[in-house]
């Protein structure tokens, strides 16, 4: 097995949980990649934590950006600045399994696909598996993402050697919806590993649970980043807001 597998990981104010992070970046059974940390202006002790890290392990750098530019510029900057086959990301407050590297590679191998993505369980702040296990679909095209995003950002994998580069539109929320969709209008499908290989920090602040909040995003996701008419954008939405509430429900 070989390949350089670049991930990912933007930062802000992260230092309760970047550790945390970090540790199972190192834990994995596959030990061939470089972990991008791109720091976006935090304002607490994440930096000096991170650099502590750099100066023990030469395969995680840091980059910062001078001024809190969001998410979606901070990933960017990492996908810009990977070197490897193989395109990762990783949340800071979120962790992997100690296989989740060799099986995403292995998953790409055995399927003869170029986009895999994992199943994950899911925790409170305290790691306390509060919600149901995630588990994904076997595959999902581009109108599956439109009616509910089933690719979370902690482990989506993509071979960027086959695929290219592509980045994330530069909106304030669904960042990550927006590049899964740009490959998939390249190819037919992702692939779904059912067995869970994540776990997914669902912080008490978290946007991603007030649905409410979220519309507003979702609507101008559709009309603007996807240009699909009115139509089609009430029909999708309908859909996600029917998964949304599934997919968070005790």
């Amino acid at each position: 097995m070989t390949g350089l597998v670049s991930i990912i990981t933007p930062t802000f104010n992260s230092s309760k949980f970047i550790g945390e992070t970090i540790q199972s970046v190192q834990n994995q059974s596959y030990d061939h990649w470089e972990l991008i940390i791109v720091d976006d202006a935090s304002t607490d002790s994440t930096v000096e934590l991170i650099k502590a890290q750099v100066k023990c392990d030469h395969r995680i750098k840091l980059f910062q950006l001078d001024c809190n530019s969001g998410p979606a510029v901070a990933r960017n900057m990492g996908i810009d600045a990977a070197k490897g086959k193989y395109l990762t990301f990783l949340d800071a407050d979120d962790i992997w399994f100690e296989d989740f590297l060799e099986n995403s590679i292995n998953s790409i191998k055995k399927e003869d696909t170029s986009f895999v993505f994992s199943s994950y369980k899911r925790s409170n702040e305290s790691l306390e598996f509060t919600y149901p296990d995630f588990i994904v679909p076997q595959k999902v095209t581009y109108t599956d993402i439109l009616k509910t995003n089933s690719i979370s950002c902690l482990t989506a994998f993509l071979d960027i050697e086959v695929l290219g580069k592509k980045y994330m539109p530069l909106i304030r929320k669904r960042q990550d919806m927006g590049l899964w969709l740009q490959y998939l209008k390249d190819i037919p499908f992702a692939f779904g590993i059912q067995e869970p290989k994540a776990i997914y920090r669902i912080r008490e602040n978290s946007l991603s649970r007030n649905k409410t909040n979220l519309i507003t995003y979702q609507w101008e996701f559709y009309r603007q980043v996807e240009q699909l008419n009115v139509f089609k954008s009430m029909y999708y939405m309908l859909f996600w807001m029917y998964n949304g509430f599934r997919k968070y429900r005790n």
